[in-house]
């Protein structure tokens, strides 16, 4: 069932309306999957906005108090900083097995469920989506992100299935995720799974990428080049982009924050930066 917000909230001609929908059952999750759903201002009232509004889906979905979304998508509204869009955010079952890469889980056997996750969200989150708000089915119009290894799960979803969305969020992106342990005898340039999927994908017109790190997402620094590895990572990942085609400067935006660490406070300070890249007005 969805739950609005109260009429005097939902009524506000410059306030975004809120719901909990608890219907969607997914059969390869074995669970029922909460979704918090974001209508831009105006959706009750039936506004200017197009019939089908564009559609960002957002991996833990259940951070959106501590990522002050709501505050933040009215701040945006109101100042015309961003097109009318509806905010999907998924709550999260067993995360550390449903995201990952969908092509093989790491060397511990994390992101075993990366596959059924990915299968869940193509054929039962966009058709129940489609179905029961007003959001484009064009690809162009579908935006995915997320944080940490929810980060990597939406990158890896966008980057394969290019038929269904357009842009990829990464919010301090577990791009570490690999398929041995490094133990620091052997060069880890081809251990890091998404690094190798998408040297061995293929580029895809249209696709466009955004990436945050903070300088103090951790502390870590295995090959002792004076920068941490959330950095490297993500740095690299760039690099492997960027030799298979895509424009680092019109295809990729990467963000790196001073002092930045890897909670939902950094990331809610960088998200009008991500909502306004992917949803420009």
């Amino acid at each position: 069932m969805t739950e609005p917000l109260p009429a005097s909230v939902a009524a506000d001609p410059v306030a975004v309306t809120v719901r909990h929908d608890d219907s969607l059952v997914s059969v390869p999750l074995n669970r029922t999957v909460r979704l918090d759903v974001i209508l831009p201002p105006g959706h009750q009232a039936g506004g200017s906005s197009p019939a089908r509004w564009p559609v960002l889906f957002l991996n833990d979905g259940q951070d959106l108090p501590q990522l002050n979304m709501q505050a933040i998508l009215d701040s945006l509204y109101k100042q015309q900083a961003i097109r009318p869009f509806v905010l999907v955010a998924i709550h999260a079952g067993d995360r550390i097995q449903e995201y990952g890469t969908a092509a093989q889980a790491d060397y511990m056997k994390r992101g075993s469920k990366a596959a059924l996750y990915t299968d869940f969200v193509l054929t039962e989150l966009l058709p129940y989506v489609r179905k029961h708000y007003p959001v484009s089915a064009d690809a162009a119009d579908n935006v995915f992100a997320g944080f940490s290894l929810g980060g990597l799960s939406a990158f890896d979803i966008v980057f394969h299935h290019p038929d269904r969305f357009s842009k990829a969020g990464v919010f301090s992106g577990s791009f570490w995720w690999r398929s041995r342990a490094f133990d620091g005898r052997y060069s880890d340039d081809t251990d890091r799974i998404m690094h190798a999927l998408v040297r061995s994908g293929s580029y895809a017109k249209g696709l466009t990428f955004w990436f945050e790190t903070g300088t103090d997402d951790e502390t870590s620094d295995r090959n002792n080049n004076g920068i941490i590895d959330s950095i490297d990572d993500t740095t690299d990942l760039i690099d492997e982009l960027v030799r298979k085609g895509y424009d680092r400067n019109r295809d990729i935006r990467y963000v790196e924050i001073s002092g930045g660490q890897h909670n939902q406070e950094t990331w809610s300070r960088i998200m009008p930066d991500f909502l306004t890249w992917a949803f420009a007005p």
